[in-house]
């Protein structure tokens, strides 16, 4: 093997464990939220905010990030991130306010900045022939969100809420070596856009378009993995550690059919299969908020529902070099920040839904009427204007 190809190699594998570990952080709030409820006897309103509060700033900050990453060097970019998320979590254990508790989950949320971080470090690496592969690989270290679910409750259970924090330090500590051992700092390309032409993919209609679909996809895939251990608490009684079981498999269900996703929009048309894919979160959302009482019936919906939103993700991000071949990179940025900022909207309304109706019902109601704007978005922007062509 030759030294370019192991030094890809070694980067792709550095960059997916990390952006694993680092959402492991990201997600680190919501297994443990309904624990830190009691303790600070917070309103439904109040905890969701708290859940909520991790992916505003990773969310935000994606783009920023990913081009700091493009300018001065992935590899530097991503360790002084990581370095950075480990002072939220030494102070998490020691805090004793509502309100420090708020800054800290806000700033625990630049861990989720990872992705583009990862991205832009990843995609130097290999031609452009690859990228669809790669940058699916890479995305696999969204399943962070998984295994904080499934390992979270039950390092609480046996070690206690501190050592949650204190194995997550150890953690990134390790990978920060590793990084700093093992990889290699990113390509840099000479031809560097400025400022003003990075930014330019907001006048692009298209760019708003799709980050409207990932705003439904991602942020359903963000918000309902970081709230479902909450939900499940507290609208069937479960115990943190089954709870987290089903965050987990949800996240995982998620993350596994994201590849598949661009894989069949690679056969299939992509807007027509992104538009079946809103017709069952349409359907999915309703038979949630019709039948919330049924266990059987919300649990097997919420996983198809994982499975139509994984399989979303990858179907948008396969859009984006067909409607933006020139500013692949910066659209890939905007889009990703609308996802990720649509995970923080959600837990917000089903807190305060349930607070003001006693119920979640509404909350998912208006899930299936935002996915059923986004498939007439869909239908009127992509696949109507192409059948008027066909007739001609």
């Amino acid at each position: 093997m030759s030294n370019t190809k192991k030094d890809s190699i070694t980067a792709l594998i550095m960059a997916t464990v990390a952006m694993a570990v680092s959402f492991m952080v990201w997600a680190s709030i919501s297994p443990v939220a309904n624990q830190i409820a009691v303790s600070f006897d917070l309103s439904a309103s109040q905890k969701s905010l708290l859940i909520a509060t991790p992916v505003l700033l990773g969310s935000i900050m994606r783009i920023p990030m990913g081009i700091l990453s493009d300018r001065l060097g992935g590899k530097k970019v991503y360790i002084g991130t990581m370095i950075f998320i480990i002072l939220p979590l030494i102070f998490v254990p020691m805090v004793q306010s509502f309100p420090l508790l708020i800054l800290l989950a806000l700033l625990l949320g630049m861990a989720g900045t990872t992705f583009a971080i990862a991205i832009s470090y990843v995609s130097a690496w290999f031609p452009p022939e690859k990228q669809g592969l790669i940058l699916g690989i890479a995305g696999m270290g969204n399943i962070g969100n998984a295994l904080a679910g499934l390992i979270i409750p039950q390092i609480n259970s046996n070690l206690g809420f501190d050592w949650i924090y204190y194995s997550l330090i150890i953690a990134l500590i390790i990978i920060i070596l590793l990084f700093a051992t093992l990889a290699k700092e990113m390509p840099i390309s000479s031809e560097k856009k400025t400022l003003k032409q990075q930014l330019s993919v907001v006048k692009d209609k298209n760019t708003w378009f799709l980050s409207l679909f990932y705003f439904l996809t991602f942020g359903s895939f963000v918000a309902l993995s970081n709230y479902l251990p909450s939900f499940m608490s507290d609208q069937f009684l479960m115990n943190p550690v089954n709870a987290g079981l089903v965050s987990a498999a949800f996240a995982a269900v998620a993350t596994l059919m994201r590849p598949v996703g661009g894989v069949v929009a690679d056969k299939m048309n992509p807007t027509k299969l992104l538009s079946g894919l809103f017709i069952c979160v349409i359907l999915f959302a309703l038979g949630m908020a019709v039948l919330l009482e049924n266990y059987v019936i919300f649990t097997t919906c919420i996983f198809l529902t994982a499975l139509a939103v994984g399989l979303g993700n990858g179907v948008v991000f396969k859009m984006v070099p067909m409607v933006s071949k020139g500013n692949t990179g910066a659209v890939t940025g905007f889009v990703g920040a609308a996802g990720g900022l649509g995970g923080f909207f959600p837990p917000l309304v089903l807190g305060a839904v349930k607070e003001s109706t006693g119920s979640f019902a509404l909350g998912f109601v208006f899930l299936g009427i935002f996915a059923c704007i986004c498939l007439i978005v869909v239908w009127m922007v992509y696949i109507r204007p192409k059948m008027s062509e066909q007739k001609i």
